[in-house]
Order: C-alpha cells, then sequence, then structure tokens
C-alpha cells in the first residue's frame, strides 16, 4: 500500500500560514521527509459562492501549486486528486502535464474526473451535459498527442495540424492517468483509457451534490471492484490497474486501529494506495505535527 497526503493549499483563510511558495515547498517537504510516497491537490478554477458556503472551498491551480512541491522535494510524486479534463482545452492540458513531468523529473500522477460541479462548468463556458465526452476526448489526445511526433485532431470544439510536443515525458508514453468515478461509466473509462481508478467514498448526504453513485461501505466498494475486475477480463486488458482510495475510517472519529484494521481488508481487495489527510491545522506545524502522527500510524519509514 502506498499513501498520498492532501497539502492544505485550500485554507484561504489563513493565507500566509498556507498558501504561499514557501508553505507549499516546507508542507511538501515534510510529508516527503515522513515517508509519504505523494501529495495531492485538487481543482477548482472557478467554484460558486453557494457551493462555497455549503462547505466547498477554493483551490490553487494544481500544476502551478505541484510545481512548487515538485522544487522542494526529490522523490514525493505529484498527485492531481483531481483534475476536471473538461474544464481546458486538452493541448493546453497536455502542455501542463508534460512541463511538471519533465521538471519534476518524471513525478507526476495525473488524477482526472468528468467533474460534478455545474455552476463551475457554467462560469468556464463549457456544457455541463458534454463532460463525459469532453472527458474521454482529452483523455485521448493526452495519451496520444504526448506518444506522438506530430499530431493531428479533430475535437468537438478544436482542431490540431502537426501539433508537436518537446521533450517528451520522462514518464514514458506519458505520466499515469487515474480516472475518478464510481460510475460503472467510470469504472469503464478507467478500463479502457486509464492507467488507474480512483472510487471516492460517497454517503447518502453527499451523493446528490456530487453525482456520482453511492459509495458508503466496503462491501460496495468490493462490488465495483468486483465489476472493475469483469470489465478487464471482458475487453481483454492485461495490464493491471492502480486503485486509490480515501479509507473511510480517516473521517471525524479517528481511531488508528480502526484505520489499520481497514487498510487491511483495503489491501486484500487490491486497492494500492490511499489518498489521506489530516484535520484542518491552524498553523504549518500543527499540520506537520499530524501528518508526522498519522505517518507512525500508518507504518511509514521517515526518510
Amino acid at each position: 500500500m502506498r499513501f498520498t497526503i492532501g497539502l492544505p493549499t485550500d485554507r484561504v483563510d489563513a493565507v500566509a500560514e498556507f498558501v504561499t511558495g514557501d508553505a507549499v515547498m516546507e508542507c511538501a517537504a515534510g510529508v516527503e521527509a515522513l515517508g509519504f510516497d505523494a501529495c495531492f491537490v485538487t481543482d477548482h478554477p472557478a467554484p460558486d459562492a453557494k457551493w462555497l458556503a455549503a462547505g466547498g472551498h477554493h483551490a490553487l491551480d494544481p500544476m502551478v501549486a505541484l510545481s512548487f512541491a515538485a522544487a522542494a522535494t526529490t522523490r514525493l510524486r505529484l498527485h492531481t486528486h483531481i483534475m476536471v479534463l473538461a474544464y481546458r482545452n486538452p493541448l493546453l492540458t497536455a502542455k501542463s502535464v508534460l512541463s511538471l513531468d519533465v521538471l519534476s523529473n518524471g513525478r507526476l500522477i495525473l488524477g482526472v474526473a468528468a467533474g460534478y460541479l455545474k455552476p463551475e462548468f457554467a462560469a468556464l463556458g463549457v456544457d455541463f451535459d458534454e463532460r463525459n465526452e469532453l472527458t474521454d476526448e482529452a483523455i485521448d489526445v493526452l495519451r496520444a498527442a504526448l506518444a506522438s511526433d506530430e499530431y493531428a485532431f479533430e475535437g468537438r470544439h478544436f482542431r490540431s495540424r502537426r501539433t508537436s510536443f518537446r521533450p517528451r515525458p520522462v514518464q514514458s508514453p506519458h505520466p499515469p492517468i487515474w480516472i475518478g468515478g464510481n460510475s460503472r461509466g467510470a469504472i469503464r473509462r478507467a478500463v479502457v483509457r486509464g492507467d488507474g481508478w480512483v472510487p471516492f467514498p460517497n454517503p447518502p448526504a453527499a451523493a446528490r451534490a456530487v453525482r456520482t453513485p453511492l459509495l458508503a461501505d466496503l462491501d460496495e466498494l468490493g462490488r465495483r471492484l468486483a465489476y472493475l475486475h469483469e470489465y478487464a477480463e471482458e475487453t481483454g486488458r492485461a495490464t493491471p490497474l492502480d486503485v486509490c482510495f480515501h479509507p473511510f475510517s480517516l473521517g471525524d472519529r479517528y481511531d488508528p486501529a480502526e484505520v489499520r484494521a481497514e487498510l487491511a481488508v483495503l489491501a486484500d481487495l487490491g486497492v494500492t494506495w490511499c489518498a489521506v489527510g489530516v484535520p484542518p491545522p491552524r498553523t504549518r506545524p500543527e499540520y506537520l505535527d499530524a501528518a508526522a502522527r498519522l505517518a507512525d500510524d500508518l507504518g511509514l519509514v521517515p526518510r
């Protein structure tokens, strides 16, 4: 099992403490030293006031934030958890992906999903009802453009003629692409187009808001993993997929023994990565202290 931990770059209520270049670099260097395998940030370029008031959050541009994390580390992987591909022209995304992969010496993990925040799509001028088609198109463009000498493509809303990307990604032919979402469509997308699947804990209270199916217990996760393996066999996919999941037990009632017990079950189910986080800290030292306690509970080895 490997672990990716969230950086507190959403804490815009304490910008000087968490949302500066120095803060991102200090937190990233700290979690690398604690033995975490990756750090992650999320993606909300244009959140609306209603969503923010209901518990949503701001986010730095993921590639910019992770570039600061990259500059302060040498081993830590850099993980978008997740990036909404439909928000952007796929060739612009390909350039950002290539740039971070090269500058980090091949440490990017590109977690992506179709997105669920309808007002954010509207603010960015993207048709919400087209998001699944745009996501599939963007993944296909990323995979092909970064592996091609020259790339030509007639997209839904763009046309590429003899486009080339240089230098080549360090991770050949492209960084791993992990597909987020609980639906069977997302699982099929992961099998056909991805290198990993990212299911999300989704209790009934949140299911309607985030527009992905319920996933409220390990039994349901097991059923969805069974479908993933069935579909992989049906399509003839031989290469295994990474599976990244946020443990249910890492919630308000944190008990290290419960977390370790759940991790054992997740490993048996075939989960290869866990996304983890700490309670909202007041200061950077508090964040790093909480990360240190979590690393110890997870059995990580400081490096």
